[in-house]
């Protein structure tokens, strides 16, 4: 289920995490239901969820889990680069069922070096956009021998950084740098062949909200979504699942060019594509057949 690197010119490879759930490290309790929920990835947060003084009990939690059987891919969100708990989070990524590792306020690609020195080829899911300096930096995270599989984007963390009173505008829409830190991760992550991954709706309650926020980041281009309720797993799943419609629309594009493989454009339903409809066709089929798979 993890997401694999693929070189900028590539089609995406393999099947990406549709939902990104995260759980407090250090509950027992919220643990078991998110290792029972449907989302296709668990991360256990070692980082803002956990406080200070309980970050020890919440990595031994983690180390006296039961063996992975199935469900959910196991992530271990740690503490960010040149934290005093950072590297003693590290060391439970040598336990085979953590699948990989989430990196919090990641400045630019230098910070997945720093990493993977340590940790060799885990899969590394970098959050892109908590820090100031990191808005500058996102064309850095493209290298093709880096462990990066996946970017996502951060609004909360970015607008303490910047002393903001609110991320939202007089409008209650999410303000111009927070759109723009969202769209750097996705233009970031685009160009560097990893995952981009949309940020957290924080209103777990508000169902049809989430709706709404999941199926725009897809229409854009984000391939999945951070949750921070299991409750959210199975609208995220459905917004980042290909429908059936969408599944045969893009069946016939590529078939069209098989037919036609000198040509730029051709005809499909009465409605003229290019050659850029075919990437975007042979993608969508990617994705479904990553979730036939796995279901």
């Amino acid at each position: 289920m993890h997401a694999h690197r693929a070189h900028p010119q590539e089609i995406q490879v393999s099947y990406e995490a549709r939902s990104w759930l995260f759980v407090p490290a250090d509950s027992e309790k919220k643990i078991a239901k998110a290792i029972e929920s449907d989302a296709d990835a668990v991360i256990f947060d070692l980082e803002d969820s956990v406080v200070a003084g309980r970050k020890k009990a919440a990595r031994d939690i983690l180390k006296a889990l039961p063996k992975r059987k199935g469900g959910p891919d196991w992530w271990v969100r740690v503490n960010p680069v040149g934290t005093k708990f950072h590297k003693d989070d590290l060391e439970l990524i040598s336990r085979a069922d953590f699948g990989g590792i989430v990196l919090p306020k990641a400045e630019s690609g230098a910070d997945i070096v720093q990493v993977a020195h340590r940790t060799g080829t885990i899969p590394i899911h970098a959050i892109v956009t908590e820090t100031a300096a990191s808005l500058f930096n996102l064309l850095s995270y493209s290298d093709p021998k880096s462990p990066l599989v996946a970017m996502s984007w951060g609004a909360e963390d970015l607008s303490a950084a910047l002393g903001a009173s609110s991320k939202y505008d007089s409008d209650g829409e999410l303000a111009f740098t927070y759109k723009l830190a969202r769209s750097l991760c996705l233009a970031g992550a685009v160009a560097a062949a990893v995952q981009p991954v949309d940020g957290v709706f924080a209103n777990f309650r508000d169902s049809a909200g989430l709706k709404r926020e999941a199926e725009a980041a897809r229409r854009e281009g984000f391939t999945g979504k951070l949750a921070i309720h299991p409750a959210q797993v199975p609208i995220i799943n459905a917004a980042f699942t290909p429908s059936s419609d969408e599944v045969a629309h893009a069946e016939a594009v590529v078939a069209a060019f098989k037919s036609h493989p000198h040509a730029g454009t051709v005809a499909v339903d009465g409605k003229m594509v290019d050659r850029p409809h075919l990437d975007q066709a042979r993608r969508l089929l990617q994705r479904a057949r990553g979730v036939a798979n796995d279901a």
